[in-house]
């Protein structure tokens, strides 16, 4: 599978199946033979041209894979490439790090080559499908909630736009781990679906919350901004990671200051925070929660479902 034009109105335009040779093996890296794959919103902005150029086309997207490496061996694949010493430690701080699909072919593939470090096992409690839907969407919320947030279970999170893979990882994660998970959709059915997932309490988005909470988990950004920045206790933090519903919000600096509210970016997780989740995940018995499995052949229909919001989870996709 392949982006082989770019079209920001219509990105699926620009997607097409087709044959691509072997994957390319450089020296320290090693190739997985993909069992399942699943989507995320960075696949869409690919489609659109976000960190592409055209002189990279056609690439196989794909950030995220679970699959057997050339051992035999069940593994995940940590979808950063990235040098922790450049990083200070940290892969993700790297200035010149990369996520699969950008730099390097992604995963909608039958392999996909891959640093050897980037190799993660894969426990044995998972199967293929929900480990595949870790390494970007769960990972990047493990870390929001367990790193930045800075907050202890116990703690009143609100998590906007229930529904994606973000903020469903956000929801079953907080409840495991025993914070006050409340959620907002506009969406009466996401709603339902978030209380079932374990949200103590759901919410029409924007609307007055019955209290302030300690912490905001967003990923929307535009829509939701406003709303997060006002529901925060004095002293409350924000933590975001992305912005599908656009980047340029009212900063409300006079909130931010005045009732000394924290905002922190959040992206992606390092290898060794992906260990942790898939530990946590086996230990819990947490799942993620699989919106659909489909063929890779069938990826475009997953995708336009993404573009529509049409989604409680994660969609996968099996090769």
């Amino acid at each position: 599978m392949s982006a082989v034009r770019f079209d920001a109105d219509d990105p699926l335009n620009g997607l097409e199946l087709g044959e691509r040779p072997e994957p390319e093996v450089p020296e320290g890296w090693t190739t997985v033979t993909v069992k399942a794959a699943s989507l995320n919103h960075h696949d869409l902005w690919s489609l659109r041209g976000v960190g592409l150029r055209t002189e990279q086309l056609p690439m196989i997207l794909g950030c995220d894979a679970a699959g057997v490496d050339e051992d035999g061996n069940e593994v995940i694949v940590h979808a950063v490439i990235g040098d922790p010493d450049r990083g200070g430690g940290d892969e993700t701080l790297d200035p010149k790090r990369s996520l699969l699909s950008e730099r390097h072919p992604g995963t909608f593939a039958e392999k996909v080559a891959v640093p050897r470090r980037n190799l993660v096992p894969k426990p044995k409690e998972l199967s293929f499908e929900e480990a595949a839907c870790l390494p970007t969407a769960w990972l990047t919320a493990y870390r929001m909630l367990f790193d930045k947030s800075g907050l202890q279970p116990g703690s009143t999170i609100l998590v906007q736009g229930a529904g994606g893979g973000v903020a469903t990882a956000l929801i079953a994660l907080g409840a495991a781990a025993g914070y006050r998970v409340w959620a907002t959709s506009r969406s009466e059915a996401k709603r339902k679906r978030a209380l079932e997932l374990g949200a103590d309490a759901v919410f029409e988005s924007g609307a007055r919350l019955p209290e302030r909470v300690d912490g905001v988990m967003e990923t929307v950004g535009q829509a939701t901004w406003a709303h997060s920045v006002k529901s925060l206790r004095p002293g409350g933090r924000i933590v975001t990671c992305g912005a599908t519903t656009g980047q340029q919000p009212g900063a409300e600096l006079n909130r931010v200051f005045f009732t000394q509210l924290s905002v922190v970016g959040s992206t992606m997780g390092t290898r060794d925070q992906l260990v942790r989740l898939a530990r946590f995940l086996a230990v819990t018995g947490t799942r993620p929660p699989i919106d659909r499995v489909l063929p890779l052949s069938e990826a475009r229909q997953g995708l336009a479902a993404m573009a529509a919001g049409d989604l409680f989870g994660k969609i996968v996709l099996t090769v």
